[in-house]
């Protein structure tokens, strides 16, 4: 009996791919409003073209997303983010009709808005999105859900909650630094989000992160991470999975929706991507850090997937024209 080799070692800096793809993305959560509601009532959005954050801090509403089954009932407590290409209502109750937010919202400057009759507040939500870097964009919003719910009533969701409590008094009290100090407790709730949603990961389209929460092909999606650089073979990962090669390929590409090598092969480039547009490295050296034989390998490669040459792509998105074709 063939006597199989030790797997690989886990490299320095064990990837998270959550973390790694947050800043190739440059994910930064903002809270944009507060709402206080009273009576009945009912706001129909626009789809909003970004990732959408709700957090409903006191009472009630409904959430009715364009093209799901059936209205959602929001608890106190409760975070929704939505994939931002659908059009949404919220409301005291689903069999209203809506008039349009936008108009309402753009009358004032206030950081909380009302809806409703004079008098006390029977909800109080917050809103905000996320703004997302290209050409980064896709790799992120291809991977998740139209809406995810978090619900308060979910063994993760005290942190959760506790941070909306937090963000919720730093946007009511307004004190010096609030703005600053909600926004970033908003990327801290935003990335709370992503980790109670892994749990639910069977409910994503194919992508990185509904591979990151399999338990078998999670160990391989690390390693790559962890070392993009090293030319890792088939069987190296599927060794690390601790399953055949035939096995873990195909698990492999039924939950991230590509071969483990393309998907290897897509993460360098993305890497050089944001590499250029942040920092000076040399194309020479960011090829060696890549793991590619040479520069022009490496250029070649790029060029084919980028459109244009690793400098020229440099410049154009430092420049501000055109934008390079997304991965």
């Amino acid at each position: 009996m063939d006597v199989l080799p030790a797997p690989p070692p886990r490299p320095p800096g064990w990837g998270d791919p959550i973390a790694e793809t947050l800043e190739l993305v440059g994910a930064r959560c903002v809270l944009t409003r507060g709402f206080t509601f009273s009576g009945a009532w009912s706001l129909a959005f626009p789809a909003p073209g970004r990732l959408k954050i709700h957090a409903l801090h006191e009472g009630t509403t409904w959430l009715a997303l364009d093209g799901t089954a059936k209205p959602v009932l929001l608890d106190a407590g409760d975070v929704v983010v939505l994939a931002g290409d659908r059009p949404y209502v919220l409301a005291s109750a689903p069999d209203l009709t809506p008039v349009e937010a936008l108009p309402l919202l753009k009358a004032t400057t206030e950081p909380f808005h009302h809806t409703g009759p004079p008098g006390p507040a029977e909800a109080v939500a917050i809103g905000g999105h996320i703004e997302l870097e290209a050409p980064g964009r896709d790799l992120l919003l291809a991977a998740l859900p139209p809406l995810m719910h978090v619900r308060a009533a979910t063994a993760e969701a005290p942190a959760a909650r506790w941070l909306l409590t937090q963000a919720f008094h730093e946007m009511r009290e307004d004190r010096p630094g609030a703005s600053f100090v909600a926004n970033h407790l908003a990327q801290l709730l935003f990335v709370q989000v992503l980790r109670t949603y892994l749990g639910e990961a069977h409910t994503f389209p194919p992508g990185w992160l509904r591979a990151l929460a399999d338990e078998q092909i999670a160990p391989a999606l690390r390693l790559m991470h962890g070392d993009p650089a090293r030319p890792w073979t088939l069987a190296e990962l599927a060794w690390a999975t601790a399953m055949s090669r035939t096995s873990f390929a195909d698990r492999f590409r039924t939950l991230a929706g590509v071969p483990p090598l393309t998907y290897l092969y897509n993460w360098r480039i993305r890497l050089a991507r944001h590499d250029l547009r942040k920092h000076d490295t040399s194309v020479a050296a960011l090829a060696a850090t890549l793991g590619y034989s040479s520069e022009s390998a490496f250029s070649n490669a790029f060029t084919r997937d980028s459109g244009m040459s690793p400098l020229h792509y440099r410049h154009a998105v430092r420049s501000g024209g055109a934008q390079p074709a997304p991965l």
